[in-house]
């Protein structure tokens, strides 16, 4: 194994007409417990976001429903006026109840809703990457895309969104919705031990759609997990830094978004994952997979 680079790793990719580093940010972990109420500590919070940024992270992930309204309007305080290289994806779709629960938010009143809360709280005249999130909490699930993808259509159309992308999507939806209107991303759970977007990362990395995967280190099993640290004690590494290092090398369409409430933490996973993984060490990795 390669020492670290020194700069972010993994080169960057084109959202559309937008470039940004492979290597990004998730802000979900700036939210409270169960990603609600304002971050336990708002300094420390704003800390991890201009860190991000001075390391060169140029594509950071959040949401309107963490918090809510708490994670943009920490993002607005930390990094606004935004530099010109940053760009901020947002997903709608989904709501936050009293007892901290997501539930689904796809009528065309709720979607406007959402798309101005958005532009409120981050500050800004138009989105960057809107996502619309489907399925449930629980993962995607079997459900017409149209009616609510039109909606953000129309909203792109007026010029206050810039890019569509899907979330918690199926392969069909994700046809359904280009038949509609071109999108440049899709953000799906997915890492070592849950490989079932193998054939769509491909799929889309011919078209030239990135592929945001949440979770690198969601739904291990026991024996997966101890497999996983075994070969990062091997390398002199963390887990978290091997799982982002065999994805960046898995598709040059996957980008990361690996979240943390953590200065200390941010500067390892960026480190951590400019490490270079040898055959062996791959082929290992690939059989958590199996």
């Amino acid at each position: 194994m390669s020492a670290p680079s020194t700069t972010l790793p993994g080169g960057t990719w084109a959202l559309g007409d937008l470039e940004v580093a492979r290597f990004g940010y998730g802000a979900m972990q700036l939210a409270g417990p169960w990603v609600m109420g304002p971050p336990a500590d708002r300094d420390a919070a704003l800390a991890v976001l201009r860190e991000a940024v001075a390391l060169g992270v140029t594509h950071i992930d959040t949401s309107e429903a963490y918090g809510p309204r708490f994670t943009n309007e920490v993002i607005r305080e930390a990094l606004h006026p935004y530099p010109a290289d940053v760009r901020i994806a947002t997903k709608v779709g989904g709501a936050r109840d009293a007892q901290g629960g997501w539930p689904t938010a796809r009528e065309p009143d709720q979607l406007r809703r959402q798309i101005e809360d958005n532009l409120e709280t981050l500050g800004v005249d138009r989105l960057d990457l809107v996502y619309l999130r489907l399925g449930d909490a629980q993962g995607p699930v079997a459900e017409p895309v149209g009616p609510a993808f039109e909606t953000l259509v129309g909203l792109q159309r007026q010029g206050v969104i810039r890019h569509l992308g899907l979330s918690n999507a199926l392969p069909e939806q994700i046809a359904e919705a280009r038949a509609i209107a071109p999108i440049v991303a899709v953000q799906n759970m997915y890492n070592l031990a849950s490989r079932h977007d193998d054939a769509l990362i491909d799929d889309l990395a011919r078209d030239g759609i990135a592929y945001v995967p949440f979770f690198p280190l969601g739904g291990f099993t026991p024996l997966q997990s101890d497999a996983l640290s075994a070969v990062a004690a091997r390398l002199g590494s963390t887990p978290m830094s091997v799982a982002l290092a065999w994805l960046l090398r898995r598709s040059p369409n996957i980008l990361l978004i690996p979240g943390t409430s953590s200065v200390a933490h941010l500067r390892e996973n960026t480190a951590g994952a400019g490490f270079v993984l040898s055959a062996d060490d791959l082929a290992e990795l690939d059989r958590l997979g199996g």
